[in-house]
C-alpha cells in the first residue's frame, strides 16, 4: 500500500487517518504494520464500503483537500471493492535505531554473522551477502543497475537482496543508490575479506 509524501506526514502527524483503496480483495489486513518513509503505519481496521457511505469528514480524514480531488483520485482505479482503511501511525522504523548500533558485543556480532551465513546458505546461486555489502561499501550513492551489473545480477534480484541486508539494520537506502550502515560497517569489518 503506497501513500503519497505529503499523506505519510498527515498520517505521522495524526491529521490523516483513513485512507480508501478499490482492491478486487483486500491489500492490508487489520493489525499488519507498514514501514515507510516516515515511520511505522498501523493498519487499524479494513472496510469494505460502498461509494454512498463516504462522508465529507472522512474524505477529509484521509488528506484529501476537496471530495472532486478524493473522487478523482479513485477513479483512476474504477474496478474492485472500495475499502475504508483505518490508520495510525506507530512509531519510528525499528531498521534506524538499529542501524546506528555500531557498538555490537560477540554475542550480537556472532548472531549477525550468523544470519548472514543464513541467507547465504538458503540461496540456489551461493553466497552473496559479503559480496552486497563490499560492493556497497565501495560505491556509495551508486544507482542499483550499476552496483547489480557489477556483480553480474538482475536488478530487481539485487534489490531484494539489498532489503535484506536492510531488515538486519546493515544497509540503508539513499536518494539514489545505497550506503552501508554504522552497524553495516562494522560487520563487513569483521567478514573474512572485508574491508
Amino acid at each position: 500500500m503506497l501513500f503519497k509524501a505529503e499523506t505519510l506526514e498527515g498520517i505521522r502527524e495524526g491529521r490523516v487517518t483513513l485512507a480508501f483503496r478499490r482492491w478486487k480483495r483486500a491489500g492490508v489486513r487489520p493489525g499488519s504494520r507498514l514501514r515507510t518513509a516516515v515511520g511505522v503505519v498501523g493498519i487499524d481496521a479494513v472496510t469494505a464500503i460502498t461509494d454512498s457511505e463516504v462522508t465529507a469528514g472522512q474524505i477529509e480524514r484521509s488528506g484529501h483537500t476537496s471530495p472532486e480531488a478524493f473522487w478523482k483520485e479513485l477513479t483512476r482505479h474504477p474496478d474492485g471493492t472500495l475499502y475504508r482503511i483505518e490508520l495510525s501511525y506507530a512509531g519510528a522504523d525499528p531498521r534506524v535505531a538499529l542501524r546506528e548500533q555500531d557498538d555490537l558485543d560477540g554475542t550480537e556480532l556472532d548472531s549477525v554473522k550468523a544470519e548472514l551465513a543464513r541467507i547465504d546458505g538458503a540461496a540456489r546461486r551461493g553466497p552473496w551477502t559479503g559480496d552486497v555489502l563490499r560492493v556497497i561499501h565501495e560505491s556509495p550513492g551508486t544507482p542499483a543497475g550499476d552496483l547489480a551489473d557489477r556483480l553480474d545480477r538482475e536488478k530487481l534480484a539485487f534489490k531484494r537482496d539489498v532489503r535484506k541486508l536492510k531488515e538486519l539494520g546493515l544497509t540503508e537506502s539513499l536518494g539514489t543508490g545505497y550506503r552501508l550502515s554504522p552497524r553495516g560497517e562494522v560487520v563487513l569489518g569483521t567478514l573474512d575479506g572485508g574491508a
